[in-house]
């Protein structure tokens, strides 16, 4: 009897913390930034359900929410990679807590979008699969889905544990399977490819930081400022030479629409403002960081 009422408590005290829900910290508390990033999550997920519930989808409502899993899938898969320059340039350890947050949504987008896709389809299976085979956009997206499965799935502590180094190779498909969904993106959307031509251009911005801190290259905000200026010539560029190719538009008619500012914004200033976002957040950080005029000096310690 003794022994029981001793090892209930010895039992409860040594249960670790649960770290079940998506918005608790590792140490099982409250963390304010997951739970606003978990929202986050699910809000465009609780918008398309509403929108399809009050038929405000239009005539093809399963179309609608194709495109908008699509979609949304894009975009947390790029906000996933643009944890590791926010957290750096804006020096806030604490965004690399929502990274995996991200990416695990991306792949509940992605698996959502080819699910409603099987709808679609009526659950004709053997239609789905042959469609897949036969279109490439279809079989470059479904590729990039299962890569995020792949990488979903050994997303635990436990995998990172017993994949060691294989695990950061693994993960490294990551950007490869952006280029898919981009891919994908560009060939699906046909006729007007503003919106997989922004996406791109913020990718493309991510990885010039990367290409930047691979070579070391100084991340002070004038650099960055350039970075930024970079990805958005190079949107604008993107931009033309898909209409060329695709259209027959001449790339200087593309080109000559991102100085007309009556219609709609071209992609390319989207990404310079994006961009900018860099080289703003850096240079704050660098006013923090310098100490304000008139200041007391460091105190020597008495053994120094």
């Amino acid at each position: 009897m003794t022994r029981t009422a001793y090892s209930a408590p010895s039992q409860a005290a040594s249960r670790p913390p649960s770290r079940f829900w998506p918005w608790l910290d590792r140490a099982g508390r409250l963390s304010w930034l997951k739970l606003a990033i978990f929202l986050a999550c699910l809000a465009p997920a609780c918008e398309l359900a509403v929108a399809y519930r009050l038929g405000a989808l239009g005539a093809k409502p399963i179309t609608a929410l194709i495109h908008g899993t699509g979609e949304w899938a894009m975009r947390f898969l790029l906000a996933s990679l643009a944890i590791t320059p926010l957290r750096r340039v804006a020096d806030w350890p604490k965004l690399i807590l929502v990274r995996r947050m991200l990416g695990v949504t991306a792949m509940a987008y992605a698996i959502g979008h080819l699910v409603l896709y099987v709808v679609d389809q009526n659950f004709d299976l053997t239609k789905v699969v042959s469609e897949i085979a036969l279109r490439i956009y279809l079989t470059i997206g479904f590729v990039g889905l299962v890569g995020l499965i792949a990488l979903g799935a050994t997303s635990t502590d436990a995998a990172i544990r017993n994949m060691g180094p294989n695990w950061h190779r693994l993960h490294r498909l990551a950007y490869t399977i952006t280029v898919l969904g981009l891919v994908h993106y560009f060939l699906q959307a046909k006729i007007d490819v503003s919106a997989p031509v922004f996406w791109t251009g913020v990718f493309l911005l991510l990885m010039g930081w990367r290409i930047m801190r691979k070579f070391r290259l100084p991340e002070r905000p004038w650099a960055l400022l350039l970075l930024a200026i970079a990805a958005a010539l190079v949107t604008a560029g993107l931009e033309a030479a898909w209409y060329g190719l695709t259209s027959g538009v001449p790339a200087g008619l593309v080109l000559s629409a991102n100085l007309d500012f009556s219609g709609p914004i071209r992609p390319a200033w989207w990404v310079l403002a994006v961009g900018l976002a860099l080289p703003v957040t850096a240079l704050v950080q660098s006013f923090r960081a310098t100490p304000r005029a008139g200041s007391a000096s460091p105190r020597l310690s008495p053994r120094a």
